[in-house]
């Protein structure tokens, strides 16, 4: 593809050091990792969280990059590497947004060529999208997916990283790509705030648009609840932008979180569909008559003109508030029939690391779930207590290098809801562990916890989990939480390999899968 040619998709460009025209000059690759440019490459810099990528725009021109991209008020800030005078340079806005850009049309804007679901919030975006997914897939529809755990093209599955997170806009446009090459007709795209605030997911032209809820995470990034809750919303913003495909752009919002009302101003006269568990007065879809069992929930749908009873593995009021959402996105979104979506309910098997239970023939419950928030701990223990007798004992930590304020509201909402807590490490990152843990330990203390006799702190996590096991009897529950399906843990600047599932099975069966030696967990 020629360069203007790509320029041409752009919001906005100058150029700053043009060799001449810039026409004929065709471009290969499109990358901004310097490290995988090579002649006709277009090579885009942009200010990461961590790197400044026009730190790399000398070795990109020294790659034998064939243009530079780069944004227009980094590049003015002195010092900065003399670009080569016979390769073009050319200032963008944005850096992220304009690889975004380029990236759909290196593919051919393959999101206007399939209906496009994203699916946002802080919980339950996974559980929400495999939802939907089932609802779709009992339609009949050729449904692809990407979310945090995998993506799902046709009969291939792949996995999208180590830690939770939207892939970069170029892998983001390939799966569309792969997908639409596939014949499908409708993708779902999990969609964090990070994968909004950074452009990951911009021209995927989205037809739907539900927000699960907005609560406490991130801040770290984001600057306070306000400024999240804003990241969020862009999801909404961009139906006002996408390109038309036939079916009324349609967003989906949680009448009983607090972001309802904030998220109904914002979209000002556009379409949207409420539910709620609640029954709420502007919810379109709602649940009622909900049976919480230890295997199975059973509640009953009503929306405009349907009503049918719905059985899910799931558990939790919270999962049926998952189901709830994706209903709506499947009745009022798509167009799809309330059979469709209550078989689609019955058919999801559970979400991998998602209240999965673990059996090894031990006589209590034994579950992993992905909780990381305040919201979601709550969640996970308040539905414990509701699938047993006995006691809850919770495993979990708090992630360094993130939102600091997490670790005060987890160890109270643990100190409440758990009866033996056991604090761990969760990616302790660079952050000395041990400072990490303390923080949450004073928190509990706080809210009425005694350690060594309500919690304890066991840095390695894999030990963790196996004092859990060791500590349980007949008709407890043991949940390791914050991990879920991950399959790593950062220590320092390393991801090594862990999956909490293994760790557990191997905790049922006698023995501690350990993580690292503890001076390197320091």
């Amino acid at each position: 593809m020629e360069l203007l040619q790509l320029l041409s998709h752009l919001p906005g460009y100058r150029v700053v050091s043009p060799a001449g025209t810039l026409t004929g000059i065709p471009i290969s690759h499109i990358t901004a990792d310097s490290r995988q440019v090579k002649p006709g490459t277009l090579f885009v810099a942009y200010r990461g969280v961590a790197v400044d990528g026009h730190r790399f725009v000398a070795a990109a021109l020294a790659g034998g990059a064939a243009a530079v991209l780069v944004e227009q008020d980094a590049w003015a800030r002195p010092p900065q590497p003399a670009p080569n005078g016979s390769v073009p340079v050319i200032a963008v806005p944005d850096g992220r947004e304009a690889l975004a850009y380029l990236s759909a049309a290196w593919e051919d804007f393959p999101a206007k060529k399939m209906t496009m679901v994203g699916v946002t919030g802080t919980d339950g975006k996974t559980t929400t999208t495999n939802l939907l997914y089932h609802m779709l897939a009992a339609a009949g529809k050729a449904v692809g997916m990407i979310s945090t755990v995998n993506a799902v093209i046709g009969d291939l599955v792949l996995e999208t990283g180590l830690h939770t997170t939207t892939p970069d806009a170029p892998d983001v446009q390939r799966y569309l790509a792969q997908m639409v090459a596939g014949g499908a007709d409708v993708c779902l795209l999990e969609t964090t705030s990070h994968g909004l605030a950074q452009h990951r997911v911009t021209a995927c032209h989205f037809d739907v648009a539900v927000v699960t809820n907005i609560t406490h995470e991130h801040l770290d990034i984001h600057g306070s609840l306000e400024g999240y809750r804003a990241a969020k919303a862009r999801l909404l913003d961009m139906l006002a932008v996408a390109a038309e495909k036939g079916i009324p752009k349609t967003a989906i919002l949680n009448c009983d979180d607090y972001s309802f009302d904030y998220l109904k101003v914002r979209l000002g006269e556009r379409r949207w569909r409420g539910y709620s568990i609640e029954d709420h007065p502007e919810a379109a879809v709602t649940a009622r008559d909900i049976t919480c069992l230890p295997d199975k929930t059973v509640f009953t749908v009503t929306g405009p003109g349907y009503q049918f009873e719905a059985e899910t593995v799931l558990v939790g009021d919270y999962n049926v508030s998952n189901c709830l959402a994706a209903a709506a996105a499947a009745i009022e979104g798509l167009g799809l029939s309330p059979d469709a979506v209550r078989q689609g309910i019955a058919a999801l098997p559970g979400v991998p690391g998602r209240m999965e239970r673990i059996n090894e023939g031990q006589p209590f419950t034994a579950v992993v779930d992905f909780a990381h928030t305040p919201n979601s701990l709550r969640r996970a223990l308040a539905a414990a207590r509701t699938l047993t007798e006995g006691r809850v004992i919770a495993v979990f930590g708090c992630a360094g290098r993130r939102d600091v304020e997490k670790r005060v509201l987890m160890g109270q909402v643990a100190a409440e809801l758990a009866d033996y807590t056991i604090i761990t490490a969760e990616d302790p990152r660079t952050e000395n562990l041990a400072d990490i843990l303390e923080a949450t330990a004073r928190a509990m203390v706080a809210r009425g916890g005694v350690e060594s006799r309500t919690f304890e702190r066991v840095p390695d996590r894999g030990r963790a989990i196996f004092r859990a096991v060791q500590l349980a009897r007949p008709g407890d529950m043991v949940l390791a939480l914050g991990k879920g399906h991950e399959q790593s843990m950062c220590f320092g600047e390393v991801e090594y390999p862990w999956d909490d599932r293994e760790a557990l099975r191997s905790a049922l069966r006698g023995q501690p899968l350990l993580t690292l030696p503890t001076a390197q967990q320091n």
